[in-house]
């Protein structure tokens, strides 16, 4: 923390779960001198004025990113592309562009082609959040001992890369570089591919003829509740997320199909050993991801959501 050099004015555009916890990060931690909220809904932004978790609050994105030395790009990824055009002519240079979405190649190629010369533009992805959202859902442990994935562009000054390497660092988290396709291939199988099988199992829950919602909510044991969780994730964003990264995505149902084939078969067949030998594996996977930190064996995922006090913001739209 002492090495981190605070920004001077920090916009954060769409507030919910990733972007309020940011902002309650920068707060808690002296991370940012002046945090700006941008948000088109007038009740976030209502809401946002009341937990003071900014200092100022504008629902036009070219007003509030004047004067800012980082802006952070908190919305569903597909909305990046006229969001980026938007304020693309009133960024100042010098000033870092980055962002929390889940897909990284699409951000690359939307937003960099509208930012002006002079202002940097280094991707990021906190691998990290609950299946909550909105500005109320945010808690500024969040980051802490996750991972945060760079994706900067080859260009990228790495003066900037390094700043926003201490920014996230400084939250608490675990920051790795890598590529854009190549993030884009790792989390279809460790992110995107799980919520898909999730909204799929719960869809057929639902649909089943001979069992009744009520009983599918009364009985639902532990598997089912983590699927419900997952579920619960916010529609829009994960639309997005499946719709701009399809490739990798449908490259790794594939070979899920294909694994549930051979898992289909050995059930069929009575095959003890093979069902061993795979519920074995997946138990080493699941106590090696907490014994690296990533995940509690506590009840309720090992999270805490523990608020900030409010202060004081004004609005100016």
């Amino acid at each position: 923390m002492s090495a981190f050099a605070p920004f001077r004015r920090i916009a954060i555009i769409g507030f919910g779960l990733i972007g309020s916890s940011v902002a309650r990060s920068c707060r808690k931690l002296g991370l940012a001198q002046e945090l700006v909220c941008i948000d088109r809904d007038p009740a976030v932004r209502a809401r946002v004025a009341e937990l003071g978790l900014c200092d100022s609050i504008f629902s036009d994105a070219a007003k509030g990113v004047a004067g800012c030395d980082q802006v952070i790009l908190c919305v569903p990824v597909m909305a990046n592309a006229a969001l980026a055009a938007t304020i693309g002519p009133h960024l100042e240079p010098g000033t870092i562009v980055s962002d929390v979405g889940s897909v990284k190649g699409c951000v690359v190629r939307d937003v960099g082609p509208h930012l002006p010369p002079g202002v940097a533009f280094v991707p990021a992805h906190p691998v990290a959040g609950t299946e909550h959202s909105g500005p109320d859902a945010g808690f500024a442990e969040l980051f802490q001992n996750r991972w945060c994935i760079l994706t900067p562009p080859t260009e990228t000054d790495p003066t900037a890369i390094q700043r926003i390497r201490a920014f996230w660092e400084a939250m608490g988290a675990n920051v790795e570089v890598m590529t854009p396709d190549h993030h884009d291939r790792v989390l279809a199988i460790t992110s995107h591919l799980p919520h898909l099988i999730a909204y799929n199992i719960v869809g057929t829950a639902d649909d089943m003829e001979k069992v009744t919602q009520s009983e599918v909510i009364k009985f639902s044991a532990g598997g089912f509740r983590d699927f419900t969780r997952i579920a619960a994730s916010d529609p829009t964003m994960w639309r997005d997320v499946f719709l701009t990264n399809k490739d990798a995505v449908l490259e790794m149902l594939g070979r899920f199909s294909e694994d549930l084939l051979a898992l289909q078969r050995m059930i069929r067949w009575g095959d003890r050993d093979g069902l061993h030998a795979l519920f074995t594996r997946a138990r080493t996977i699941r106590r090696g991801i907490i014994a690296q930190g990533q995940e509690s064996p506590a009840p309720d995922f090992g999270r805490t959501n523990a608020p900030t006090p409010p202060a004081k913001a004004t609005d100016a739209q």
